[in-house]
């Protein structure tokens, strides 16, 4: 694909916090599996998510949550195509392909995708050449190891300096290819290949990403890291601390979190928002 790159500020409005709503059209996604596995659940759930304020929606059909099975090509394909199809269509936001292959990265930017969204930070084989090609934002998240292995004893020395370099490593990587660095988001990967205090640490010290110089994302949504801050906490009873740490994501620099509850987020953001804003008190 040729022509002027899209940049994600031409895509998202930067000068607020960004909300994504996850729509996984998987059968086995830790949250959600199974819920939206059919196109007219996932067309429904797209529509409602964009009435809610979602800003963007991230389409994924292969789940990447600890001891998930991989996917072949094929099967990714007839999983999200048909759902990139119908939500680019319905939807006047815009839309992200959540995956790591390359064939489905052009695909779905070949239906309307306008941002990949890879959690292997674009390492598979032909995948960088896609993105580069494609000419479309791209998100680069750290993932120690693969989804099926990432949890078994992950280890850093600081996981928060180590997870810098890995990121600045791949956007230098990235650009050298000829990806735009304004068309880059970096996403520190909380729950891939890290425990819950390397995760607490990420959250804690998440300003420092700001030396990228690049939008963050930040994806904590229902994930383990929450369940277990709340006492083991089943995923249904994780949206309260899910929206929290989304709210302590964006006090520290995040320019988009990735959500499954748009509504309770959107809504605590405009709390936040309307606080932050400078002048008189009442």
């Amino acid at each position: 694909m040729k022509g002027t790159p899209l940049l994600i500020d031409q895509l998202l409005d930067l000068s607020r916090a960004n909300v994504m709503g996850i729509l996984n059209v998987t059968p086995d996604s830790f949250s959600d599996g199974g819920r939206f596995d059919s196109l007219d659940k996932a067309l429904e759930q797209a529509i409602t998510m964009e009435r809610q304020g979602a800003d963007i929606i991230d389409i994924g059909g292969e789940s990447t949550r600890p001891g998930a099975r991989g996917v072949s090509v094929q099967e990714e394909m007839d999983r999200v195509m048909p759902v990139v199809d119908a939500v680019t269509q319905a939807l006047a936001i815009p839309v992200s392909i959540d995956t790591s292959k390359p064939e489905v990265m052009r695909e779905a930017v070949a239906r309307g995708a306008a941002l990949i969204n890879d959690v292997r930070a674009l390492r598979e084989a032909g995948a960088l050449d896609a993105a580069a090609e494609l000419r479309v934002p791209v998100c680069l998240t750290h993932m120690l190891g693969q989804p099926r292995t990432m949890q078994q004893r992950p280890a850093y020395k600081d996981v928060v300096e180590e997870v810098l370099g890995f990121l600045e490593e791949r956007v230098t990587t990235c650009v050298d290819r000829g990806i735009a660095r304004q068309a880059i988001v970096v996403d520190p990967g909380f729950g891939f290949g890290k425990t819950l205090s390397n995760n607490i640490e990420l959250m804690r010290r998440l300003s420092v990403f700001g030396r990228l110089g690049l939008p963050l994302l930040v994806g904590v949504s229902r994930k383990r890291m929450i369940g277990a801050m709340l006492g083991d906490a089943p995923v249904e009873r994780r949206v309260h601390g899910s929206v929290a740490a989304a709210m302590l994501a964006v006090q520290r620099g995040a320019s988009i979190v990735r959500v499954h509850d748009v509504q309770a987020t959107v809504d605590a953001l405009r709390v936040m928002e309307g606080v932050s804003e400078t002048g008189p008190a009442a």
